[in-house]
């Protein structure tokens, strides 16, 4: 993976990952009316995958221009607002589920929400800090038709880059009995949950999915220790 992708690659994921699919779609127009609007009062529309995005953005975004600051002072009050306005429209169970692949199977239910749990405080920990400087005035959201009666779509972004050229940015959505929700990324082709399953499953293959779990749970005890710390 290139250096630029890279770096894309950990702004774009800060912002789907975490459950901030919503945040990272947002077009231009939208990010004025967010700074202007009170967070308090922004309402989320979940009539259709790209309805919820724009207006999931509006409230992210309008809550952390007013409270950047108080973000990057702690990194917990971040993780509340993520679980306020952005996990309840992404799926992190189906998208560890993915993650864990075949080991999913062989893992015993305790195992499963230990991996769901420490995979996302992994996340957060490695992408808040980029996440609280996301401001999305270089995304744009591509028009798309959804069907009424359609259980999973595609929403289509560009980013800008400071060049100018612009990279393509997919988000996989599906209809669950909660509504519409985001479970997976692609960057320039390169699915974020391909990507971590190759990676995950090859550790576990080595050492085993219980190693892996409780090396996820020291990572983020230790994440929370610093965290509380500052």
């Amino acid at each position: 993976m290139s250096p630029v992708l890279s770096r894309l690659r950990r702004t774009v994921l800060a912002a789907a990952i975490l459950g901030a699919a919503s945040l990272a779609l947002q077009p231009a127009p939208l990010q004025a009316q967010a700074a202007s609007r009170a967070p308090a009062a922004a309402v989320v529309d979940t009539s259709g995958p790209t309805q919820l995005i724009e207006s999931a953005a509006n409230a992210m975004l309008g809550e952390l221009d007013a409270r950047r600051a108080e973000f990057r002072k702690d990194p917990r009050k971040l993780e509340a607002l993520v679980e306020r306005f952005l996990l309840p429209y992404f799926d992190v169970d189906h998208a560890a589920r993915l993650v864990l692949g075949k080991h999913w199977r062989t893992a015993t239910p305790e195992q499963r929400q230990r991996f769901i749990d420490g995979f996302y405080g992994s996340l957060m920990s490695n992408y808040g800090d980029a996440l609280v400087e996301f401001t999305g005035d270089r995304i744009r959201v591509l028009p798309s038709t959804v069907a009424p009666d359609a259980t999973s779509a595609v929403v289509r972004t560009e980013v800008k880059r400071s060049n100018g050229s612009k990279i393509p940015v997919n988000y996989s959505m599906r209809k669950v009995d909660a509504g519409w929700k985001a479970w997976d990324v692609v960057i320039e082709g390169i699915s974020y949950v391909k990507s971590f399953r190759e990676d995950f499953g090859s550790e576990i293959d080595q050492k085993g999915l219980e190693a892996v779990i409780q090396r996820l749970e020291a990572q983020n005890r230790r994440g929370a220790s610093t965290g509380s710390r500052g």
